[in-house]
């Protein structure tokens, strides 16, 4: 006997249970050795992660099309693991080091301190792969991969050794995004920009004639960062700009350093902008490194690795300088500290025009929070410009499609302008780079040290010290070799051969460039092959009202507490059924609320069937049933599987979830139930019609948990096991085909009942809409009914009046005045309400309604018309007038439906 109610959390135990007993999820079945392959890999989230929002929409859209492709009986490889999150890691243990004051990372050394992490990860890392359980990934968990693990960390020592050789991997001295707290690059991912309420200092440059002497006139140029003049080097101005087309090959004196500097044109500096004039500092902000190139400027970084300033010691900056013993006393200071002193120096010269206060975005660490610095430093770096070509190419033959197809237009501006790849990281944790240094500073690149000292040996005709790099690699350099380093690559593994290139990519469009295009470059150079034939990228998860998710505002929604509270089934179900292509989802805990209605409405169909004698019959044989309302209701099954298949090959998963819902709640529980109850539950019914209307609803729920199964996979291998008790070869629903009910759609079934089901709704919807009290009974008049009209009235007379709360039936050629008419199917059916409802009143009620409506949608208009609103509108703000505008403009139509038809009721 079913229990009352469904009990999510017990569902959830018992089906992960089976399914782990089972082994449902590994690739590589016995079964399904001569099936088609299908392969996904995980986008591995980080060994430090805990399960959010984004995490859970990425991830039960690839379960729903792993369970969905099993179903349709292909080889399924979910391929799952995590990353090693270099600094994010790196971060936890130093922290937990400090928590059990420990020494801390440089007192214990660096071998000693990876001896750390590793314990770290064997006992706290990876904690998310748990949760992703919870949510119910079909992974194959046999499989699981780390990006350090022995395997992955081969593929990425032969590929940096290979690209290196080939002339790809390179040392150079660029700007990066440099992070003075961790004291390392990073990734502009691992960027975030924040707005900051801070000034802008105008200074004067004195202009100097050909013998260094002050002419009297100055160049004004406006900064954010006024400790960075220290290693000024040019100032620029636009070619087109009169006022300093006279200036252009002159030079300034920077104050406070007296270093002589050109004035040069380019195009970088606006003419609208500020002055017009801008200090270029090569070393400290990424334009002006390329208008440092351009126009042939010395770089000179006037920072340590601390963001403190450097100018001890430092030749490039001294070279050409005669700076005041003020600014040589600002060796040391913290960069904040430096830019108050450089203000009050300037200020006390008279160099200092004019403050403003200034509202600007400030890059910060995501990690650390600290301020970011471009930061002039050695790296190692990947040409990754012929690479981008191959992967341009790929898509644009078609080899690999993205969706929606407006991110493919993002793919081609990315990889036409790609810039080197840094791909070094000043921390202890990661892949540490293979190159060993000699005394003489050669450069050794191997897989090994024992290679590296053997090509050193070779070169020096003896035995000699080498120093390996103390630099790992960028955490996306592994990642990068993600579908083809976790099948087995370098290695010819037979996983390789049967799942290489993969099938389909899903990921969050944030990282399309970080991640999905350089897993193109990388499977194209190292493999020959596209890694995958079409990415998915899908959206952000934002808060119900369309703000993006976040602690600090306090609005971050758990997925976990989401699963405690309504059941995974819910959460899953809520997210795709909003993921509709290129849309921002906006995530209201009601939603899963009402898909857990939505599980219990289901739940408690499939015990009204238990209760009713609906037992699975194995002979049972849906295409021999005779009863025109289970043929019906076989035809909308049928029609329901076509629709998510075709939702499902085209990644649209909302449409499939609407597909499926339809069926399951409009059709199946409310009108197929509601309209087998008389046979049922009657008495004096056919024998033989109860037992074939028994087996077709039971029929029909296994149907709905296979349909179901990809979005809500607990409730519905709970359903399945509870129907199929004492069923032979019954099995688990993860390994059932998936429907096949083609062949089933009956069109005379469909006329008859869909004619039922269309007259109600209408009655319905008219009652409703006219304001019928909701108890009364009213008469109903079909209108010049030809036989076939009558004959399916007649059948279903006592279902219509009871479903439709009519008090009569009758047939009439022409409507009766004062009633609202309504076309069903071709046929007029008619609703005489006066004396029920004060006609007069109902229409003077919808005009003022229609009216209110109009009235809105014009100020939402208004509001959405005026381009300086929609620019300067927070995005979320925007959308939600949209919305409204949309919900009114729907109420509106009805509005005007139900005055039509009450107008040609005469009233």
């Amino acid at each position: 006997m079913m229990d009352k109610t469904f009990d999510p959390a017990a569902a959830e135990a018992r089906a992960s249970a089976a399914w782990e007993e089972g082994d449902a999820f590994r690739a590589g079945r016995t079964d399904r050795a001569g099936a088609k392959p299908f392969c996904i890999v995980i986008p591995p989230p980080n060994v430090t992660g805990s399960l959010h929002m984004g995490h859970a929409l990425n991830n039960t859209l690839q379960d729903v099309l792993a369970r969905f492709e099993r179903m349709r009986g292909r080889d399924v490889l979910w391929q799952p693991g995590t990353d090693h999150a270099g600094i994010a890691t790196q971060m936890v243990v130093e922290r937990q080091l400090m928590e059990r004051q420990q020494p801390d990372r440089r007192s214990m050394g660096r071998a000693a301190f990876v001896e750390k992490v590793w314990a770290w990860k064997a006992e706290s890392g990876g904690a998310i792969v748990n949760q992703l359980k919870r949510l119910g990934a079909s992974c194959d968990w046999s499989r699981e991969r780390f990006t350090m693990d022995e395997g992955l960390s081969a593929a990425v020592l032969k590929v940096f050794v290979d690209l290196h050789a080939q002339g790809l991997i390179y040392r150079d001295k660029r700007l990066v995004n440099w992070d003075p707290q961790f004291q390392t690059a990073i990734s502009d991912l691992e960027v975030q920009q924040v707005e900051v309420k801070g000034h802008l200092w105008h200074f004067d440059y004195p202009v100097v004639d050909d013998n260094g002497n002050e002419t009297g006139e100055v160049i004004t140029v406006a900064t954010t960062r006024p400790e960075t003049m220290l290693g000024d080097t040019g100032v620029a101005v636009h070619p087109d700009d009169e006022r300093y087309t006279h200036l252009v090959g002159k030079r300034v004196r920077l104050p406070l350093v007296g270093r002589l500097i050109p004035i040069v044109a380019d195009t970088y500096s606006d003419p609208e902008k500020g002055t017009g004039a801008v200090k270029i500092t090569p070393a400290h902000d990424f334009n002006d490194f390329e208008v440092g190139k351009r126009a042939g400027l010395a770089a000179i970084n006037i920072l340590d690795a601390e963001a403190n300033i450097l100018i001890d010691g430092n030749e490039a900056f001294l070279a050409g300088a005669a700076p005041e013993p003020e600014a040589l006393a600002l060796h040391g200071l913290d960069r904040f500290t430096a830019r108050k002193r450089v203000v009050a120096l300037m200020e006390e010269r008279e160099r200092l025009r004019l403050v403003e206060p200034n509202t600007h975005a400030v890059p910060h660490g995501d990690r650390s929070g600290v301020v970011i610095e471009p930061y002039l430093t050695e790296q190692w770096y990947v040409n990754v410009k012929p690479l981008a070509e191959r992967a341009l190419a790929a898509v644009r033959a078609g080899q690999t499609k993205f969706l929606p197809e407006n991110q493919e237009k993002i793919f081609f501006q990315w990889l036409e302008n790609i810039e080197p790849w840094c791909i070094s990281r000043q921390l202890w944790w990661g892949h540490q780079i293979p190159v060993w240094y000699d005394a003489e500073g050669g450069i050794y690149v191997a897989m090994s040290e024992a290679d590296a000292l053997e090509q050193a040996a070779t070169k020096h005709g003896r035995a000699v010290e080498l120093k390996r790099d103390e630099d790992v690699l960028d955490t996306w350099f592994s990642s990068a070799l993600w579908p083809f380093s976790t099948l087995g690559w370098p290695e010819n593994t037979k996983e390789l051969a049967r799942f290489y290139p993969t099938n389909t990519l899903v990921t969050g469009k944030d990282i399309l460039f970080f991640w999905v295009a350089r897993m193109m470059m990388m499977g194209l150079h190292v493999t020959g092959e596209v890694p995958f034939d079409t990415v998915y990228l899908h959206t952000l998860v934002r808060d119900e009202k369309g703000a993006k998710m976040s602690k600090s505002k306090g609005n971050v929604v758990d997925p976990l507490g989401l699963i405690d509270q309504y059941g995974a089934d819910a959460l899953r179900f809520t997210l795709c059924a909003m993921a509709a292509q290129g849309r921002d989802i906006k995530l209201a805990v009601n939603r899963v609320e009402g898909y857990r209605n939505f599980a219990t409405k289901l739940w408690n169909a499939a015990r009204f069937a238990e209760l009713n004698g609906c037992r699975r019959d194995p002979d049972f044989r849906p295409e021999s049933a005779t009863e025109v309302l289970n043929r019906w209701a076989f035809g909308e099954a049928a029609r329901a599987v076509a629709e998510v298949e075709a939702a499902l090959a085209a990644y649209r998963f909302n449409d499939a979830v609407a597909a499926a819902y339809r069926f399951v709640w409009n059709v199946f529980c409310d009108w197929y139930l509601e309209l087998a109850k008389p046979v049922l539950q009657g008495e004096g019914v056919d024998a033989a019609v109860k037992a074939e209307t028994q087996s077709a609803v039971a029929f029909l729920i296994d149907q709905v948990a296979k349909l179901l199964h990809p979005f809500m996979p607990f409730l519905t291998e709970e359903l399945w096991a509870i129907k199929g008790e004492g069923l032979p070869d019954r099995g688990l629903l993860a390994l059932a085909p998936w429907p096949a009910l083609g062949g089933l759609t009956d069109a005379a079934a469909e006329a008859e009942i869909g004619f039922v089901v269309d007259l109600v709704s209408e009655v319905r919807s008219a009652r409703s809409e006219t304001n019928v009290p909701a108890g009364a009974q009213v008469p109903l008049v079909m209108v010049g009914a030809d036989a076939t009209v009558r004959d399916k009235i007649e059948t279903w007379r006592d279902t219509l009046v009871r479903l439709a709360r009519l008090s009569d039936i009758s047939f009439a050629d022409t409507a009766p005045p004062k009633a609202v008419q309504l076309l069903v199917r071709g046929s007029v059916a008619a609703l005489p309400l006066e004396g029920i409802v004060d006609l007069a009143a109902e229409v003077a009620r919808l005009k003022k309604e229609a009216a209110k409506a109009e009235s809105e949608i014009g100020k939402l208009d208004g509001k959405l018309g005026n381009a300086d609103f929609v620019a300067r509108a927070p995005e979320e703000v925007v959308e939600e007038q949209k919305e409204r505008r949309d919900a009114e403009a729907a109420r509106l139509v009805k509005l005007r439906e139900a005055l039509a038809r009450l107008s040609e009721s005469g009233a």
